[in-house]
């Protein structure tokens, strides 16, 4: 079992729209096993889930995308939903957050269409990488290597496919900061 996370800090980014259980599940995976898990939008206040064809529950912002600093944190989670990754794709500081994490060597996991924000990033190309099945020729487009597996590992790049995937993102999550050097 990797060891406690207790110094490490990961940013999830999200708006309106991410799928619930795939904001919720890492975040809580990831403080259990020590971190500290802040949440980056693109407004203060609280962002909607969306859950099972409705809006689901609310969760708190902790700071806005814009003001998030890749120095503070030690990986960026990026939920799905159809909703979120598509508003963030067109989000110029969304982007290049993403891009400061790549450029850093740090951790970047994305989850069902959160792969869209890592081709947006320009991260796809060359990669191996898994998404929900509707993004597939998207990823394939983008240059990435299509693989079909719960979790797909590729440097610092983690991809899932669908909820069903989430132990095995997070646990891939888990593996990733508690083998990264610290500089948060």
């Amino acid at each position: 079992m990797p060891a406690p996370l207790t110094d490490r800090r990961v940013l999830i980014m999200a708006t309106d729209g991410f799928e619930q259980s795939e904001l919720e599940v890492p975040r809580s995976k990831l403080r259990e096993a020590g971190a500290e898990v802040r949440v980056a939008s693109l407004k203060n206040g609280e962002i909607n889930g969306w859950d099972e064809g409705d809006w689901g529950n609310a969760v708190h912002v902790d700071l806005l995308i814009a003001d998030a600093n890749v120095d503070d944190f030690d990986a960026l989670v990026l939920p799905g939903g159809q909703i979120n990754p598509d508003l963030l794709r067109v989000e110029e500081n969304a982007i290049a957050l993403i891009q400061a994490f790549a450029s850093a060597q740090k951790p970047i996991a994305a989850i069902c269409h959160a792969p869209w924000l890592l081709i947006e990033a320009g991260l796809a190309k060359g990669r191996s990488m898994t998404c929900y099945k509707s993004i597939r020729t998207d990823m394939i487009n983008a240059g990435a290597k299509l693989v079909d597996r719960p979790a797909v590992v590729d440097g610092k790049i983690i991809t899932s496919r669908c909820p069903d995937d989430l132990p095995d993102f997070c646990g891939a999550i888990i593996e990733a900061l508690a083998d990264a050097p610290t500089d948060a």
